[in-house]
C-alpha cells in the first residue's frame, strides 16, 4: 500500500509516482510526483515534467481554472499518456506550474480506490 506524503502535506495527503509518456516521441518520465485529489475535477500534469519530455503545449486553447481559496488562473492543454499503477490513461491533460501534480476526478472516477485515512495508505483495486 502506498503511504500518504506526511513531509510535504500537513495533515498527511495520498500521493502516487506516476509515469509519463509523450505520444510523439520516445520520451518519458517516471517517478512523477501526483497528489490524489478527489476534490479536483482535473488532472493536472507538472509543467517542468511536460517541458522535460517535450510535450507541445497548446497556448491558443486556455482552460480556466478555479482553486479552492478562489483563486482564477489559466491552464493550457498537451497530449500525452500517463500511467498510474499499471493503468495507462491517453488524452488531453492540463499543465500546472507547480513541482506536484493532481490526479483529478477524470481519471479517479475511472478507478476503484481506497483511502486509508487512518492507516495513511491507499489502495488500488
Amino acid at each position: 500500500m502506498p503511504r500518504y506524503d506526511a513531509l510535504q502535506f500537513n495533515p498527511p495527503a495520498p500521493v502516487a509516482q506516476v509515469q509519463l509518456r509523450n505520444p510523439q516521441q520516445p520520451s518519458r518520465l517516471t517517478s512523477v510526483l501526483m497528489l490524489i485529489d478527489s476534490g479536483a475535477d482535473v488532472t493536472l500534469v507538472p509543467l517542468a515534467a511536460a517541458t522535460e519530455i517535450g510535450l507541445s503545449i497548446d497556448t491558443e486553447q486556455g482552460y480556466e481554472l478555479s482553486g479552492f481559496d478562489g483563486q482564477q488562473s489559466i491552464a493550457f492543454p498537451v497530449a500525452l499518456e500517463l500511467t498510474f499503477s499499471g493503468r495507462t490513461f491517453r488524452g488531453q491533460f492540463l499543465v500546472l506550474d507547480h513541482s506536484m501534480g493532481i490526479i483529478g476526478r477524470n481519471l479517479l472516477n475511472l478507478l476503484r480506490i481506497t483511502l486509508d485515512g487512518p492507516q495513511l495508505a491507499w489502495t488500488l483495486a
